[in-house]
């Protein structure tokens, strides 16, 4: 999916890619707005060609895709995630580069600045959820889904497993077995995008993403898995206990589980006080 996003009235061209759920945006066009440059295609040219000399290859090593034109037809033009876009922001002194990176965190891409103290990190998680409309119930039960999910993923760094893909492929092997969904799908059935899916669940759907993490590190506690085979094993196992107790509740309620409802949804259809 294609789009155009502003800042400060220029147009930056940008593509969603559902496979690895992640914007692109045009690296000349990021160029055009912090340089002014007249040939922003130029500037670019010379300055990947001084970074790849450098050896910064995780910006001179870019993706690219096919993006409309000027002249209203498709070209093949450099693209870069937003990680990469702030290593390239770091090396095109302009006086733009902080109020670029603010853009960027305002979209809701990445913060600007991480802080360091967990506690004022919960504290600003919390006051960031009221601000969105959370109530304080279900950002009480958010904030804990974040301190089991953290426990988890110790676990598994401890048994060898490595951030990015292989903490993606347990993450789904626990979420289909516990709602019948991949994360992918589960995505797909709230509509979200880059949206976090967590901050989309309904109080029952954290509570049960939470059993099964949960289950599955007190699983990977006694057994202690060697490989990622091992490990796949048991997020499955720990998933299956909480899509038992899901298929439980939906015996006696009549009603699933899983919801398509998002947080714009569920925000929305919060009761008003009196």
């Amino acid at each position: 999916m294609s789009n155009i996003k502003l800042f400060e009235s220029k147009k930056i061209r940008s593509q969603w890619d559902a496979d690895t759920e992640k914007w692109f945006f045009s690296i000349v066009d990021v160029v055009a707005v912090l340089t002014d440059s007249p040939n922003p295609n130029n500037y670019w040219k010379v300055l990947k060609h001084r970074l790849a000399k450098e050896g910064n290859q995780s910006v001179t090593n870019c993706n690219q895709l096919k993006m409309e034109s000027s002249d209203g037809k498709f070209y093949k033009t450099d693209v870069a995630d937003v990680e990469q876009l702030f290593r390239l922001i770091q090396s095109i002194p302009s006086p733009k580069a902080e109020p670029f990176k603010q853009w960027l965190a305002k979209t809701g891409y990445e913060r600007v600045e991480a802080s360091q103290d967990p506690e004022k990190s919960i504290d600003r998680a919390m006051e960031d959820y009221l601000k969105l409309g959370y109530s304080k119930a279900w950002i009480n039960q958010r904030l804990k889904s974040i301190e089991v999910r953290k426990e988890l993923t110790d676990e598994w760094e401890k048994t060898g497993v490595k951030k990015g893909q292989e903490f993606a492929t347990l993450t789904d092997i626990i979420t289909k077995a516990w709602s019948g969904k991949t994360v992918k799908q589960y995505k797909q059935h709230k509509n979200l995008k880059k949206e976090n899916l967590r901050d989309n669940m309904t109080n029952l759907e954290l509570v049960l993403n939470m059993l099964a993490e949960a289950t599955t590190t007190e699983i990977n506690k006694e057994k202690k898995p060697k490989n990622i085979d091992d490990n796949k094993i048991i997020a499955k196992q720990g998933g299956t206990i909480a899509g038992n107790t899901r298929k439980a509740i939906e015996a006696k309620t009549g009603k699933k589980v899983v919801s398509s409802l998002n947080a714009k949804k569920l925000l929305t259809n919060k009761p008003k006080k009196k």
